[in-house]
Order: structure tokens, then sequence, then C-alpha cells
């Protein structure tokens, strides 16, 4: 199992696991609680109930760099194009955008 703490807004806004089963994305309660929450993304709207796939959600997909950007990912880290969470853990934690993606041992923000 693999799991990822992703941000928005430098926020702890939920978990990203990968596990036998697929994947899951949960919000975190006390970002659900927060001031004005936004969702991460249209296709994640702000629920307290985890959302469940058994391939990786196009969203975080999304995020994982492409054409020469993911070939240089692929040779530095000896990644392996297929692994999409590997990829994520270790290219996304400073995305364009709102949303970080870091891996859950890592205790930063």
């Amino acid at each position: 199992m693999r799991r990822a703490k992703v941000y928005m807004h430098n926020k702890l806004a939920g978990t990203l696991i990968e596990d036998e089963e697929g994947y899951h994305f949960q919000y975190a309660q006390a970002y659900l609680t927060d001031k004005d929450p936004e969702p991460i993304s249209l296709t994640f709207p702000l629920q307290e109930e985890a959302f469940h796939s058994q391939v990786m959600f196009p969203f975080f997909d999304g995020l994982i760099p492409e054409g020469w950007l993911l070939e240089i990912a692929e040779k530095s880290w000896k990644l392996d194009a297929r692994d999409r969470m590997g990829l994520l853990l270790k290219t996304c934690f400073d995305c364009i955008g709102a949303v970080s993606i870091l891996p859950f041992e890592v205790d930063q923000r």
C-alpha cells in the first residue's frame, strides 16, 4: 500500500491511497470543516465519503508530467511509466496549479 498527502493551496486536503483494490481519495475532516474549503477538482466534490477507482483517477494522472519531462523523470529516478502512483509521488510535489502531492512519510508544509 502506498499513500500520498494531497495539498490544496498548501493546506492538507486529503489522502490518496493505492492498495490491492485500486485507488482511494478521501478529504481530510479538518479540510472539510475549514472556512471555505475548495474541491481539489470538479471531479472530486467536497464530501466525507471516500472516492474509489480501480485505475488512477484521471485528475491525479493528469498531474504527472508528459513528453520529455516524463522521460527525464523516468531516467533520473529509474521509474516505470506504467507505475502511475510512483510517478505521482516522485514528480508532483510542486505542480503547476493549486494541488501538490507528497509521500505520506514526508511531513513538510
